[in-house]
């Protein structure tokens, strides 16, 4: 659908419901005799009396023009607004019209009523009427008696999960959550390295449940999976049950209404599931990656189908892991770190860092094996009751990760293939040799969870470097 060009000189737009253009009406009638006026009338073709008005009860003049108010009065040259003004006001009037003595019977100023094409009640209609021009993906019609949900299960773009239809009214109103244009390609998603604009993630994201505020971070977090650092394809076609795990610093966890306390990588937050469904939505449907298929983990895990949540950093000892990895302080980013199912770390009797560190290495040890070493990272989610010990013992967070390599330096004697009985090992060669089960920075610590019970969590990576993939940190645009 084309954009409705204004006619070019003076243009005004008001409605008879509207007491100030009750009030302007005689002005409008001397302007029409003076110059070149158009007038549109929201609400009834036959206001204001005694000028020729358009009938724009259908609105779209108004909608496509971005009329917040009535009355508006606009200056047009060749269908480009150059002024505007809202409101009755004497001296904008007479600036933007050149007519002087405009209404001496009135007020110097008095306020208008909202548009009709701005009411609530109205404009996510009419954005799906007039702005679906917007919108360039595949319509997909469906039969009269067709299920619009069971349709989306036997079309393969279900996670499983029923999905919210992504009409154009709710994409659209999706699109309000960003200032990034539809079209904009956000990334070429893996496996099959398809162009991704933002209106594609804003189709997902509906699917998904998301609101528009969770827009900007649904997108960061797909740019951040797309890199070659991350290495989402390698993600997807390993046999490992690792997926995308989201951890969202900034200012932004609050004004969207993420969780970091109670439940924190469970059920009840809103924001956190649909966020990271959105992405594995994006995955599937516009990348390709679909279980089964080049998805090909032995297991899987829950997280798969969304792992996402915001880190507690009220309450943490620490910077948080954004700035850990090179964030600016204070800066709205997702860390997508390439974990499977958190593992619970049960500590309730260490009061001091040195027994509770030594509680973490113990278990950091087991990740994957406890024979395997240097290939995979991890993610140490350390609760607010265990945070307490290193807090009150004055522990910085590196005093935390480098006490935790110390204690993690293995003896080859006990990684070799045969020790302990069991065949998994290293060759016989590093028996003498004091190996690392970490590579350096490899142990990651972000801060979150509920404020009763002394446990934290252990989120185990997926091949870490070159050969796999790194944690990236994605800043989140508006």
């Amino acid at each position: 659908m084309q954009r409705p060009n204004l006619p070019s000189g003076v243009v005004a737009f008001v409605k008879r419901d509207c007491p100030t253009c009750e009030r302007v009406a005689p002005v409008l009638a001397r302007l029409a005799e003076e110059i070149e006026l158009s007038v549109f009338s929201q609400d009834d073709p036959g206001f204001p009396e005694g000028v020729e008005a358009v009938d724009d009860t259908s609105l779209e003049m108004s909608w496509y023009h971005d009329i917040e108010a009535v009355p508006t009065l606009l200056r047009v040259e060749d269908g480009v607004v150059k002024e505007r003004a809202v409101g009755w006001q004497r001296q904008e009037w007479e600036a933007l019209t050149g007519v002087h003595g405009l209404g001496p019977g009135l007020p110097e100023l008095a306020f208008g009523c909202g548009s009709l094409s701005a009411a609530p009640d109205r404009a996510e209609a009419l954005a799906a009427l007039y702005g679906s021009d917007v919108l360039c993906a595949r319509r997909v019609e469906l039969a009269a008696n067709e299920d619009p949900f069971e349709s989306q299960f036997e079309r393969g773009w279900s996670d499983g999960l029923p999905l919210v239809p992504p009409t154009p009214q709710r994409v659209l109103a999706m699109l309000e959550g960003t200032r990034r244009a539809p079209g904009e390609v956000a990334a070429l998603v893996p496996p099959d390295l398809v162009e991704c604009t933002v209106e594609k993630v804003a189709i997902n994201a509906v699917m998904a449940g998301c609101k528009p505020e969770y827009l900007p971070v649904v997108i960061a977090a797909l740019e951040g999976a797309c890199t070659d650092a991350f290495n989402m394809h390698g993600l997807l076609c390993t046999t490992m049950p690792v997926g995308p795990v989201l951890v969202v610093n900034g200012p932004v966890r609050r004004r969207i209404g993420m969780n970091s306390g109670v439940n924190v990588f469970g059920q009840g937050n809103r924001a956190n599931l649909t966020i990271g469904r959105a992405l594995q939505l994006v995955v599937r449907n516009v990348g390709g990656g679909r279980p089964g298929a080049i998805d090909r983990a032995t297991f899987g895990n829950p997280g798969k189908l969304s792992f996402c949540f915001a880190e507690d950093e009220e309450g943490s000892p620490w910077e948080p892991l954004s700035t850990t990895l090179g964030a600016e302080p204070g800066k709205d980013t997702v860390t997508l770190f390439p974990g499977e199912a958190p593992r619970s770390v049960v500590d309730q009797l260490s009061r001091d860092p040195e027994s509770l560190a030594r509680s973490f290495a113990v278990n950091l040890r087991t990740l994957h094996h406890p024979k395997i070493v240097l290939a995979f990272d991890a993610l140490l989610a350390i609760g607010p009751e265990h945070s307490r010990v290193f807090r009150e013992a004055g522990w910085d967070k590196r005093q935390l990760t480098d006490r935790l390599h110390e204690l993690l330096q293995l003896p080859g004697a006990e990684l070799v293939r045969g020790a302990g009985g069991i065949s998994e090992g290293l060759p016989e060669a590093v028996k003498d040799s004091t190996i690392p089960k970490f590579r350096p920075d490899g142990i990651l610590v972000v801060h979150c969870g509920g404020g009763a019970g002394l446990f934290s969590a252990i989120i185990g990576g997926w091949a870490g470097g070159a050969i796999g993939s790194q944690p990236v940190v994605q800043e989140i645009r508006p």
